[in-house]
C-alpha cells in the first residue's frame, strides 16, 4: 500500500488555525450577604438581575514563532431585591490558545472565536454556582461576541476621531494666539 499522495506532491503538514491548549477558572467568587432571609423573600418577588461580560486577551511568552494567547471571560452578575443584595458572582474563566492565522485576523479570533468557545463552560459554572448558592440557577443567554467586537471597534474609531478633532481644535487655538 502506498501512503504517498497519488499526484506525487509532497505532503504538507496541516496546522490548525486555532488550538485550545487549556481552559481554567482563574477566579470565582460567590457572595450571598443576606442569606438566608433573602431566599424566603425571593419566593414571592421578582428580583433584578444584572450581568456584565468583558473579554480580555494577552499574548503569552512561548516558543519563537508561536502565537500563544490567554483569553479571559470576565463575567459579573448580581441579583437584587429592591436594594437588598441576593448574590454577587464574579467569574474569570480563561483559556490558552495557539493561533496560526495572518496577523490581521488575530484580534477578531481572540475576541470573537475564543470567547465563543469558552462561554458554554463559563455559563455552566455560573448556573451551577447560583444553584448551589440556594438560588434559582442563572442561565445566561448566548452572547453575540461578534457584535461586541464590532461595537468596540466602532467606539474606538469614534474615540480616535474625537481625539483628532480635539488636537486640531487645540492647534487652531494655539495658532490664533500666536497671530494676535
Amino acid at each position: 500500500m502506498n501512503d504517498k499522495p497519488e499526484n506525487g506532491a509532497a505532503e504538507e503538514q496541516q496546522v490548525a488555525p486555532l488550538t485550545v491548549n487549556g481552559q481554567y477558572i482563574k477566579d470565582l467568587s460567590f457572595e450571598s450577604p443576606n442569606a438566608p432571609t433573602i431566599l424566603t423573600e425571593l419566593q414571592n418577588a421578582q428580583p433584578n438581575v444584572n450581568v456584565n461580560v468583558d473579554v480580555n486577551a494577552v499574548k503569552l511568552e512561548g516558543p519563537e514563532g508561536v502565537n500563544l494567547f490567554e483569553v479571559t471571560l470576565d463575567i459579573t452578575a448580581d441579583l437584587k431585591l429592591e436594594e437588598k443584595v441576593g448574590f454577587i458572582l464574579e467569574l474569570k474563566y480563561a483559556g490558552v490558545f495557539t493561533l496560526n492565522v495572518p496577523d490581521e485576523h488575530i484580534n477578531a479570533i481572540l475576541l470573537i472565536e475564543c470567547p465563543r468557545m469558552l462561554f458554554p463552560y463559563a455559563r455552566n459554572l455560573i448556573s451551577d454556582t447560583t444553584r448551589d448558592g440556594g438560588f434559582v440557577p442563572l442561565f445566561l443567554q448566548p452572547i453575540d461576541f461578534a457584535g461586541m467586537y464590532q461595537a468596540n471597534a466602532l467606539k474606538a474609531a469614534d474615540d480616535a476621531i474625537e481625539d483628532t478633532e480635539k488636537v486640531i481644535a487645540e492647534k487652531s487655538d494655539d495658532d490664533s494666539k500666536t497671530v494676535n
